[in-house]
């Protein structure tokens, strides 16, 4: 019976280190082309650099001075910054306020804020643009009250179902002792919601960090480009593409998010569980 364990046990490492590999096996094909000369990036894309195809930080100097890629970081960092914390103190207040006012508002507002996750993007999509459009909303400011609504869906349900594990008893002894509501939150909830936080943070960093179809519809482009759009966008005239630009941009996009995963990883697991099993 042990053999057998074992022997299960080591074809489990084995499945999942070659799914590992497969998965993380274009990120170092990116990372190495990056080094190389454009010329030899299309005849040897599988080969790694030799003295005679490596440049160096040469694509990356391509991509920040030719096409402006710090400017695209720039406003990349601004919008999902600012999203992502307008996201969580937003949300995170209305799951409160759904979890401890019982009406039938509040569940109304909660099966909206459900439903919200199962319309495609692209029953709105075209609408969304006219209104932005209309409304002044094509602002990397108008962008962030976009991505509310957007995230609010997700975020308002994780946050609802750790809410519900929160002792009442602890908000009512805060409010005897003489705190206000909006006190008793910011000085008693938000803290021990931390791991969902944490969590939801992570999520919505990722997902406005890799957004290319909100902000290339959204954004006045003439004006604002995010990372992912400042890379469409380095495609030339007759298709003709410098592909080792295009690399180390890629580089400079995937690094940063990738290194923010990284560092939080282990409160994912944490707060999607308590989010989504305590509820």
């Amino acid at each position: 019976m042990k053999k057998k364990t074992s022997k299960l046990s080591w074809f489990g490492t084995g499945a999942f280190a070659i799914i590992g590999i497969v998965y993380i096996m274009p990120i170092l094909i990116v990372l190495i082309n990056s080094f190389k000369n454009k010329v030899f990036i299309n005849k040897e894309p599988f080969k790694l650099p030799t003295k005679q195809t490596w440049v160096g930080i040469d694509n990356f100097l391509s991509a920040i001075d030719k096409y402006e890629l710090l400017s695209a970081v720039g406003w990349t960092v601004f919008i999902t910054v600012c999203s992502v914390l307008v996201i969580l103190v937003c949300t995170s207040m209305c799951a409160w306020y759904i979890t401890r006012v019982n009406s039938k508002f509040t569940k109304l507002l909660y099966l909206l804020c459900v439903f919200s996750m199962v319309v495609p993007f692209q029953m709105v999509m075209f609408t969304l643009s006219l209104v932005a459009d209309r409304t002044g909303l094509r602002t990397p400011w108008g962008i962030i009250i976009i991505y509310l609504g957007f995230g609010a869906g997700l975020a308002v349900f994780m946050f609802c179902g750790f809410v519900k594990s929160i002792p009442l008893e602890i908000e009512e002894a805060a409010m005897i002792d003489g705190c206000t509501p909006l006190r008793t939150f910011f000085s008693v909830v938000l803290p021990i919601m931390k791991p969902t936080y944490i969590s939801v943070g992570i999520l919505e960093t990722m997902w406005i960090w890799n957004d290319f179809l909100l902000p290339y519809l959204v954004l006045d482009l003439n004006k604002y480009k995010t990372i992912s759009i400042a890379i469409q966008y380095m495609k030339g005239s007759y298709g003709r593409v410098d592909m080792g630009a295009v690399m180390a941009a890629l580089i400079l996009a995937v690094i940063p998010v990738v290194i923010f995963y990284l560092a939080c990883q282990k409160h994912i697991i944490k707060g999607v569980a308590a989010g989504a099993v305590k509820g």
